[in-house]
């Protein structure tokens, strides 16, 4: 199962269940996908098809949202290690 933590903008923000403990989150948008780490600095990991504008958007949501989506990524993960 793959959690969502947000959509907006037609972005969807999530993370998958079987991955590393660095903060990150997978970022979806029809047939585009970026993977963007949270920590220490929101940075770009890899991309799947977004364009520049896009990606600056995107970050944009990353900086607004960074805090709560690390919250929900800690919550996520420790619940799955403690299974």
């Amino acid at each position: 199962m793959s959690p969502i933590f947000k959509r907006e903008d037609g972005y969807c923000f999530k993370i998958f269940s079987n991955e590393e403990e660095r903060k990150h989150i997978h970022v979806v948008k029809a047939e585009c996908e970026a993977k963007f780490w949270l920590e220490p600095t929101i940075e770009l990991a890899d991309n799947y098809g977004f364009k520049n504008k896009e990606l600056k958007k995107i970050t944009e949501l990353l900086e607004k949202y960074g805090d709560e989506f690390k919250r929900k990524f800690t919550e996520y993960i420790g619940k799955r290690i403690d299974d």
